[in-house]
C-alpha cells in the first residue's frame, strides 16, 4: 500500500529563536529562497505524499497562507516565462497535492500544546486507519543524489511490515546526552536496522549506540492505540519516544533507517542553527550562491 498520507507538527512556540519568532512562525523563516516549511513540503511531495495535515495553533496562520494557491497573484502579475515556470512550481493543487490544518488544543489552565505526541495524536481522523508520516515542521533534510532519507524509510517501513521507522543520524558521544538515542538489535546493519530501545536523552554511558532520531518517522496506525495509553510527563506533555517504546515492548516492528554521507539534518531550533542553515541553501542557490560565496569571502579576508 502506496503511503501518501503525512502530519507536519508546528504548534510549538518558537520560544527559542524570540525575538524573531515574535509575529513570524518559526516554520516560516526562509532558508534560501524558501521558508523552512516549503523545503519541508518538497520533501514529502518529492517521497510520493499527496495528503499533508498541519497541526498547527492560532498564531501559525501565515503558514496556511503561504501554501495557498498562487491563483490571485498570477491574475495581478506580468510574468515572464522564466518566472512563470519558478512560481508553478508550487501550484500544488495542480501537482495533486492537498493541504489541511488542524489546531493542537492547550488544556485550560496550560500556556502551551502538550507535546508532539498530543500533536501526533490530534491527527488520528484524518490517518483513518492508514500508515503515514510524521515530519517536524522545523527540521530540514538535505540530501544529495540517489533516493531520498524518506524514500528509503518509506521502502523499508512497507517491505519489513513496520509499526514504526524512524530516521536516525550518527552524533558524538559527548552529545548523546542531547537526544532520543535508539538500540539497534545485536547483528543488525546500522544503515537499515531492527531496534530494540529508544533511549531520552540517555547518559554517555548508558549506551554505546550513537545513532539518534532525526526529525522524521513512519507510522502504523497502531501508534494511536499506544499514544491513549502513555503516562503523561510531570509538565504534561504526551511524548512520541513513549509511544514507540511500547511499540518495541508489545513486540511490534521498530525500525531505523541512517542519513547517508551527503545527507543532513538541519534542525533549526536556535539562532546559531538557523544562520547556518541559511548561508548553506542560500550558497547552494545555482544563481546567486557563486555571488555570495565571493561577497562572504570578501567580508571575511
Amino acid at each position: 500500500m502506496q503511503i501518501t498520507k503525512a502530519v507536519v507538527p508546528v504548534a510549538g512556540l518558537g520560544t527559542r529563536l524570540l525575538p524573531t519568532t515574535k509575529a513570524i512562525p518559526k516554520e516560516m523563516l526562509p532558508v534560501g529562497r524558501l521558508p523552512i516549511i516549503q523545503h519541508v513540503v518538497e520533501e514529502l511531495i518529492s517521497a510520493g505524499i499527496r495528503h499533508i495535515l498541519f497541526v498547527s495553533n492560532r498564531a501559525k496562520a501565515a503558514i496556511e497562507n503561504h501554501l495557498d494557491d498562487y491563483s490571485e497573484l498570477m491574475l495581478h502579475l506580468e510574468l515572464g516565462r522564466h518566472e512563470m515556470q519558478q512560481v508553478s512550481r508550487f501550484d500544488y493543487r495542480g501537482r495533486g497535492v492537498d493541504f489541511y490544518f488542524t489546531r493542537q488544543q492547550v488544556p485550560v489552565g496550560e500556556t502551551k500544546p502538550l507535546g508532539t505526541g498530543d500533536a501526533v495524536a490530534a491527527a488520528a481522523s484524518f490517518v483513518n486507519n492508514e500508515p503515514f508520516v510524521v515530519a517536524y515542521g522545523d527540521s530540514i533534510i538535505g540530501h544529495g543524489e540517489g533516493p531520498s532519507l524518506l524514500q528509503r524509510m518509506l521502502a523499508s517501513h512497507e517491505g519489513h511490515s513496520a509499526a514504526c521507522t524512524i530516521a536516525v543520524q550518527e552524533v558524538p558521544q559527548e552529545r548523546v546526552h542531547q537526544y532520543g538515542i535508539v538500540v539497534p538489535a545485536e547483528g543488525e546493519p546500522e544503515g537499515d536496522c531492527r531496534i530494540v530501545d529508544l533511549l531520552e536523552k540517555p547518559a554517555p554511558n548508558q549506551t554505546p549506540s550513537r545513532l539518534a532520531s532525526s526529525a522524521r518517522y513512519v507510522f502504523g496506525p497502531e501508534v494511536f492505540t499506544e499514544l491513549r495509553s502513555v503516562t503523561p510527563s510531570p509538565s504534561g506533555e504526551i511524548y512520541l519516544t513513549d509511544a514507540i517504546v511500547r511499540l518495541i515492548e508489545h513486540g511490534r516492528m521498530v525500525r531505523a533507517v541512517k542519513l547517508q554521507a551527503g545527507e543532513q539534518r538541519y534542525d533549526i531550533g536556535n539562532h546559531r542553527a538557523y544562520f547556518r542553515t541559511f548561508v548553506d541553501f542560500a550558497l547552494a542557490d545555482p544563481e546567486l550562491g557563486p555571488d555570495l560565496a565571493a561577497y562572504l569571502k570578501l567580508k571575511l579576508a
